[in-house]
């Protein structure tokens, strides 16, 4: 199982996992914004996507196709949903597992007005057929579609409409080159500040209605680990939380309280990522270890600690990956409340290569890889 397929209930990792669940649909699409000018930090891809849009619609035609890549969580769907907005135009929305024939995708093809936005999520995993097709109608809006089979089989090619791809992927590099160079606009979506968070934050409970304070926006905003979709679910479980046992009000205090309650610590870690790191920590001496030994000490599946826990531990600089296996970081140690070895200690007092300042171990410096093949 994957990141993409994990649904409610399946995993104890539903509070701060940015894949959306089936459960929550509609209040994220409560929340979504239906405009550029409200759509919340990402400045460099909005600005980008603003001049492709407008010099579009002044030629009077479809603007190039679009790939979005980055996380789970950070605003490709809404940003879709935005495009076709900003157009003026209908929207198809579909998923790269669901296509799983040619005949699928050109059946929706076929169905596209005049200057659509056919939008595929996870179009990294769309079936090869499908995908070969889809090339033909991207440069030359015509599929064309096979009738009969063996020697006398024949190629009826179909016009479509000229529409405008919008395709999301989590992953860039599984894409195939020839799909990768038919999008004529490639945008890639960074993980938030707290700060920006804290902004969304903000509109969020004015939809929602939620009376929040400064420090209790501060207080969610580091705790959803850059990630729109976590932000706001954190704040309605906090909103839970203080209309039930509190006053009402969403502060500092409250969300602290609520996110207790809910196992989600103050770097945004839940139980699953802090069994992770204990089992590396307290089971495994830090490491290195495998990554299905890992697993089956957490009693997860590795697919689940590989794409859901491990990316956020990973960033926040508390596990390192490198050859012989995962390894926790001297701040993992330390977050646990544990002293670190002499060894990582050392190691954060060594210079990265070419910065002059000390390196974390999780933030991609070079001596990783060296780490634990030389004695020091």
């Amino acid at each position: 199982m994957t990141a993409d397929e994990i649904g409610p209930g399946e995993i104890g990792h539903e509070l701060v996992t940015p894949v959306a669940l089936e459960d929550e649909r509609e209040a994220e699409a409560t929340l979504r914004p239906r405009r550029l000018s409200e759509f919340i930090a990402q400045d460099r891809v909005r600005e980008q996507l603003e001049l492709l849009l407008q010099g579009a619609m002044r030629r009077g035609r479809p603007p190039e196709h679009i790939l979005l890549s980055g996380s789970p969580g950070l605003g490709k769907t809404t940003l879709a949903m935005i495009i076709a907005a900003e157009l003026g135009t209908g929207l198809r929305i579909t998923s790269g597992p669901a296509i799983e024939r040619s005949g699928d995708l050109a059946a929706v093809l076929t169905s596209l007005a005049p200057g659509d936005v056919l939008f595929i999520d996870e179009i990294h995993r769309m079936a090869r057929p499908a995908e070969e097709l889809l090339y033909s109608a991207m440069e030359d809006f015509r599929v064309d579609v096979i009738v009969g089979k063996g020697p006398g089989a024949t190629a009826i090619p179909i016009d479509v409409e000229p529409f405008t791809l919008v395709g999301a992927t989590t992953r860039a590099g599984l894409l195939t080159g020839p799909m990768r160079d038919r999008f004529g606009f490639v945008g890639h979506l960074e993980f938030y500040e707290p700060h920006e968070l804290d902004l969304l934050l903000r509109r969020s409970a004015r939809i929602l209605g939620v009376k929040l304070t400064d420090d209790g926006a501060a207080e969610i905003a580091r705790r959803s680990r850059g990630t729109p979709r976590i932000a706001n679910r954190l704040l309605r479980r906090v909103q839970d939380y203080a209309e039930v046992r509190a006053d009402g009000v969403v502060n500092a205090a409250n969300a602290r309280a609520a996110l207790k309650v809910y196992d989600v610590d103050e770097l945004g870690l839940d139980r699953l990522d802090k069994a992770v790191l204990n089992a590396l920590v307290r089971s495994f001496g830090g490491g290195p270890v495998g990554l299905s030994t890992l697993a089956v000490a957490v009693g997860e599946q590795p697919d689940t600690v590989e794409e859901v826990c491990e990316p956020f531990l990973v960033r926040a600089g508390l596990l390192a990956r490198t050859p012989r296996g995962r390894v926790a970081t001297a701040a993992a140690w330390r977050h646990l409340g544990l002293t670190p070895p002499d060894r990582l200690t050392f190691l954060e007092r060594l210079p990265r290569a070419g910065s002059g300042r000390a390196d974390s171990m999780g933030d991609g410096a070079t001596p990783i890889p060296d780490l634990f093949n030389q004695d020091l």
